[in-house]
């Protein structure tokens, strides 16, 4: 296909999306609607309802729609309830087309107006261009552009550049509980032909410049227990006499880490990948303001003084973080009791090449070290209740040229390559699981307030999303055939 044909085409698939934009967004007004709260028990058949229309909709695509079972799992109290299936639909096996995968989720986080919405989350609600309600951005509306985007082609009558399969839970904010043992059933069957994968479940770093995800952090959770005796004891009686358990606590929590956020457990920087010149230049280009992220956090100053270094921090170098101390007393008033047993809780995220049984290893070690120092006769017990891996991709990958090439067409302008300083599970699964190629493309912005109240997506990101991604089919085409077309004259060479 020649240049001048194919922006004919992106012409007329782009005029179609902006005619078509009521339509679009009365589909998302329907869709959030649909209170479907993963956390909550009792709105379990809502999530249920919710993906039986994800489903109904792929279908009138035209694509083959499988409703995997996953089963039920037990609550806490003892409550067993049913896991929503997981989609897994199929449109077009052109053996000259690269296959797609889309993965995307549409369960939401809990939202009730009380908590300090301007608008009822579940009415979709436009205000100054902004399209309010839960799940709007997080990850209905990303869903809903993909869909939008194929089905636009359909409308057209255009021959599909690339063969689909889509990957849809309801489970995502809850855990993606049963995903992981499905994707690996499945990767010798529906996964066998996928040539890439793309996740559109996170944000542009900008309220404005588009951007691509090529990492994240994982997360290490850590608790740490110290226990003197089988009941809390009365200061004055006791206080003075023993080893108390929160003075040893407070002792190893300190040593974590120092003022300047430097992690002082031994080794634990050894394993992160020294950063290279061609990735320090991805940072200098980033739309990033310094103030106005100070100011969104509430705070006087930040460790650091450079957009280069905070971005360095937050997204490629580990970071402790203390969350909190369970069985002290946290009540309002004065209770002059000397705890028997302290749980402090704290997590570590970990950057590439940081293995989790080496942190795990580091960081016990460290905190017995620590304690035998203080002579106490108390018990201490580290634990790792949970451990996710971090995530990363080659940004000089087939799929990210697509991308980029893509945001250029639809926004006029490269994008911010960037990383994200929290965790991603699905991304780093996929990967291990499929060893296809992973991206995240997102199409919401920084201000978007996913989990939050007066969740949002802009009515012109949603539009422009759904632009994007109809782009990034044809240049996924284009590249993936190219590529084929050179190694096929190569290997007859």
């Amino acid at each position: 296909m020649s240049s001048s044909s194919s922006s004919l085409l992106e012409m007329e698939i782009f005029q179609y999306i902006d005619a078509h934009q009521s339509d679009f967004i009365k589909d998302l007004k329907e869709w959030v609607a649909v209170e479907s709260d993963s956390v909550q028990p009792h709105l379990r058949k809502e999530v249920m309802r919710m993906m039986a229309l994800a489903a109904d909709r792929l279908a009138a695509l035209g694509a083959t729609v499988n409703l995997v079972n996953l089963g039920s799992h037990q609550l806490p109290d003892g409550q067993v309830l049913p896991l929503p299936s997981v989609i897994l639909g199929e449109l077009g096996k052109d053996p000259q087309n690269p296959t797609v995968c889309f993965y995307g989720h549409v369960d939401v986080q809990p939202a009730k107006k009380e908590d300090g919405w301007n608008t009822d989350p579940y009415t979709l609600t436009e205000i100054d261009g902004n399209l309010y309600g839960r799940g709007a951005t997080d990850n209905k509306g990303p869903v809903l552009a993909w869909i939008n985007a194929v089905e636009t082609f359909r409308a057209l009558k255009f021959a599909m550049p690339v063969n689909f399969k889509f990957v849809i839970e309801g489970m995502e904010e809850a855990g993606s509980l049963g995903l992981e043992k499905l994707l690996e059933e499945e990767n010798q069957r529906f996964f066998s032909d996928v040539d890439y994968i793309v996740i559109s479940d996170n944000l542009w770093l900008s309220n404005k410049k588009p951007a691509l995800t090529y990492g994240s952090r994982g997360n290490a959770c850590f608790f740490v227990e110290v226990e003197c005796g089988s009941k809390d004891l009365h200061s004055g009686t006791f206080g003075g006499i023993i080893h108390e358990p929160l003075l040893d606590l407070i002792a190893l929590l300190d040593s974590l880490v120092d003022s300047t956020g430097h992690i002082q457990i031994p080794g634990i920087y050894d394993s992160v990948a020294a950063l290279t010149e061609e990735e320090r230049k991805l940072y200098e280009s980033i739309e990033f303001e310094l103030e106005e992220h100070r100011k969104n956090c509430g705070v006087k100053k930040f460790l650091y003084d450079t957009k280069e270094e905070i971005l360095l921090h937050l997204w490629r170098y580990p970071s402790l973080s203390i969350h909190g101390i369970e069985g002290a007393f946290h009540e309002q008033g004065i209770k002059t009791v000397i705890p028997a047993k302290v749980i402090g809780k704290f997590s570590i995220r970990q950057v590439p090449h940081m293995d989790l049984s080496v942190v795990k290893k580091q960081v016990v070690k460290h905190l017995e070290g620590v304690f035998s120092k203080r002579n106490s006769p108390n018990k201490l017990k580290v634990s790792m209740p949970l451990g996710a891996k971090p995530w990363l991709a080659d940004v000089n990958d087939l799929l990210y040229k697509a991308a980029r090439r893509a945001i250029k067409t639809v926004f006029g302008e490269d994008p911010d390559f960037i990383r994200d300083g929290s965790t991603i599970p699905v991304a780093r699964m996929f990967q291990t699981v499929t060893q296809k190629s992973v991206m995240m493309l997102p199409i919401g912005a920084a201000d978007d307030g996913e989990h939050s109240q007066n969740e949002k997506i802009s009515r012109h990101n949603y539009i422009e999303g759904t632009k994007l991604f109809a782009a990034f089919f044809l240049e996924i085409s284009k590249l993936h055939r190219n590529l084929h077309e050179t190694s096929h004259t190569e290997a007859i060479n």
